[in-house]
């Protein structure tokens, strides 16, 4: 049998002669080795088992063949420290969320301090964003809404996987929270415009529904700024993340809107404009 070290070097080349990350290579090897990045090390120069090297081999098929997300192959993402289900009903988490969550809770610190407050989490997908807060604020009471059925099943399990406690209610953006009141909205919702183009590992894969938002990306963020105040209460949060060249338009939609607020748009770690947040005291 072959080494460890020896099928990472050759199908590691044969993931970038068909334009796929090599780094997906070594995350298959790493998951069916049942492996970390220091084991897998420590482990190079072993032949790898029979059955480990077969179930390897089609997991890489499946990736570069097949055009298959490495995430929904393995059927998690790491997200915040956090380990959450995926699979095609729902988003992968990117790093931009991350950092967008990072901020979530800077913001809602120098705002609310240790103060309970409640969250709305819309739009929730895999529920990434609703159970890390819910994880890492003993504070903050979240409940997140979904209009896809698919979405909330795995946004559920994930839930009990992690032992949080979040609400999830099905139904368009804020209409599952008539009657409800909220400190902090956050959501990352759809924003694709509709005829841009979508490299096809993400279209064949992740759900339109979680893509793309109207004619210009800007639909969801529309109907929750023009709705947000009925649902919070007098002093709130309310944090998107966005499409790095719309920032400016989202401004607009805010002003419009939304008045004696303080508009917050910060860069990621790549420099682009992919956050925004609304504050009002």
């Amino acid at each position: 049998m072959p080494t460890y070290r020896e099928i990472l070097k050759i199908n590691e080349q044969y993931a970038l002669d068909n334009q796929k990350e090599d780094s997906g290579v070594k995350l298959l090897l790493l998951h069916f080795a049942k492996m970390d990045s220091a084991k897998l090390l420590l482990a190079l120069d072993e032949e790898i088992p029979d059955a480990m090297y077969q179930d390897f081999l089609y997991g890489v098929d499946r990736y570069i063949a097949k055009n298959i997300p490495i995430q929904h192959i393995t059927g998690y993402q790491d997200f915040y420290g956090h380990r959450f289900i995926v699979n095609s009903d729902v988003l992968i988490p990117r790093f931009e969320t991350e950092e967008l969550l990072g901020n979530i809770l800077i913001y809602s610190e120098e705002l609310f301090g240790d103060k309970e407050i409640e969250v709305a989490d819309i739009g929730t997908g895999s529920g990434c964003l609703a159970i890390t807060i819910d994880l890492e604020e003993n504070n903050m009471n979240v409940t997140a809404t979904d209009i896809s059925k698919a979405a909330l099943i795995v946004a559920r399990k994930n839930n009990k996987k992690l032992k949080a406690n979040v609400k999830f209610l099905e139904g368009d953006m804020l209409e599952p929270l008539s009657g409800m009141k909220f400190d902090m909205l956050v959501s990352n919702p759809p924003y694709i415009p509709n005829k841009e183009f979508v490299e096809g590992l993400v279209k064949d894969n992740e759900p339109s529904v979680a893509l793309f938002g109207g004619e210009d990306g800007l639909d969801f963020y529309r109907a929750i700024i023009k709705n947000a105040e009925s649902v919070l209460n007098d002093t709130y949060l309310i944090a998107f993340e966005h499409a790095f060249n719309k920032a400016k338009e989202l401004k607009k939609i805010i002003k419009k809107n939304l008045k004696d607020v303080e508009i917050i748009q910060k860069k990621d770690l790549q420099g682009k404009d992919r956050m925004t947040f609304i504050i009002k005291k």
